[in-house]
């Protein structure tokens, strides 16, 4: 495959060629010699989007999203690959469960994933045996959707992610408070958590930050060397004062601006989906979430780049290089020679409305149904071969 007239994040223009699933050539005017060609003009090149927070729903409640809608709908978004979290039915608490989705994933090969583990079996809030003898592809464990909520389980988590190498992704919600203030409730246990990761050296990761304090706290760690990664949403970054049910909640203006001064000064780390599919009948039941891979780079462009003035090389790290490096993916997350062919075309100066009874997902909950946005994705590969195409 030879890809023409490709413009970079960085305004240069060049041709890539991709053999055998990697990137073999990057320069311009090279000639084709027989390979499918794909003529970019008028297009910017990424690398593949990949996403550390997402919800594809196996096994057990498929109803919601199965792997191979979310991948469809991943692919639609120019992802390439996504980070699973574990709260299916049942909780994802084995390396066997978690193969088995990953090697779904894979077969289908539309888009890479990584299961995460549940932080305590089943969700139970104090088993932890399980974690001892997890094989080292498995490095991720979350209780998203709830939160370790015992803070001597939390601590024994804590310990023992850095005797293994494990990495801790944080829902943080005292769930104790948030039944009276959702605020506070992320606040306190952002605190703690980033307390625990300083007192045991384990690498630590905050899901969908939210407030301004929070993110605050985030960056007050970062500064003494806690090993601290964090991520936000795009809906968080979109959104304000609004009553649409997602947790952690849409928050208030100030909150937005402090979300996006924190990306402005390297306290965020990544641009992560959150993306949560859910039936109509649960959504109006007051299911908590939303879908987000098809809409992400639309959101995020349109609000950090036209918007707020952020550059689109430095989006592309947030949505690409930089969770690369915090899920440990070798050769994912840049374009350059011997990484991977994963790449996504986009077409940044055309305004399109978001339809949500046209996306990819099995399901379609979303409050961006008929915004107007910028930066649609036209076409996405991954691993040389093209995954969806507009």
């Amino acid at each position: 495959m030879l890809i023409k007239n490709a413009k970079l994040s960085d305004g240069t223009r060049v041709d890539v060629l991709i053999r055998n699933g990697k990137i073999a050539g990057l320069m311009q005017d090279m000639p084709a010699h027989g390979e499918e060609v794909i003529d970019a003009t008028g297009r910017t090149l990424l690398p593949g989007f990949i996403d550390l927070h997402c919800h594809w729903r196996t096994p057990g409640f498929e109803y919601k999203e199965d792997i191979a809608t979310g991948s469809a709908a991943a692919a639609a978004g120019g992802y390439t690959f996504v980070n699973l979290m574990p709260n299916t039915k049942p909780v994802c608490s084995s390396a066997a469960q978690a193969h088995a989705v990953m090697d779904e994933a894979e077969r289908l090969g539309i888009c890479g994933a990584n299961q995460t583990i549940s932080i305590t079996e089943n969700f139970d809030g104090h088993t932890l045996d399980h974690l001892k003898s997890l094989p080292e592809d498995l490095r991720f464990i979350t209780e998203d959707g709830k939160g370790v909520q015992n803070n001597e389980v939390m601590a024994k988590a804590f310990a023992i992610c850095a005797q293994r190498d494990l990495v801790l992704m944080s829902h943080a919600e005292d769930m104790e408070i948030s039944k009276w203030d959702y605020r506070l409730a992320e606040n306190i246990e952002t605190v703690r958590n980033l307390h625990l990761s300083e007192y045991y050296g384990t690498r630590l990761h905050m899901c969908h930050v939210s407030t301004k304090e929070a993110v605050a706290a985030i960056g007050d760690a970062k500064r003494r060397g806690v090993p601290v990664t964090c991520e936000v949403t795009p809906h968080h970054l979109w959104f304000a004062d609004t009553d649409y049910r997602v947790n952690p909640p849409i928050r208030q203006a100030e909150d937005v601006e402090a979300l996006v001064e924190a990306i402005r000064t390297g306290v965020v780390d990544a641009i992560a989906t959150d993306h949560a599919p859910h039936s109509a009948e649960d959504k109006a039941n007051g299911a908590a979430g939303m879908i987000g891979l098809e809409t992400a780079f639309g959101v995020c462009y349109t609000k950090l780049c036209r918007e707020q003035g952020l550059d689109l090389y430095y989006l592309e790290a947030l949505m690409s290089r930089f969770p690369a490096a915090i899920l440990g993916l070798a050769g994912k997350g840049a374009i350059q020679v011997g990484m991977d062919a994963d790449l996504t075309l986009v077409e940044l100066d055309t305004p399109y409305v978001v339809d949500a009874a046209a996306m990819h997902s099995k399901s379609h909950n979303t409050p961006f149904d008929g915004v107007t946005l910028y930066g649609r994705v036209d076409l996405t590969i991954r691993g040389g071969h093209v995954t969806y195409r507009r």
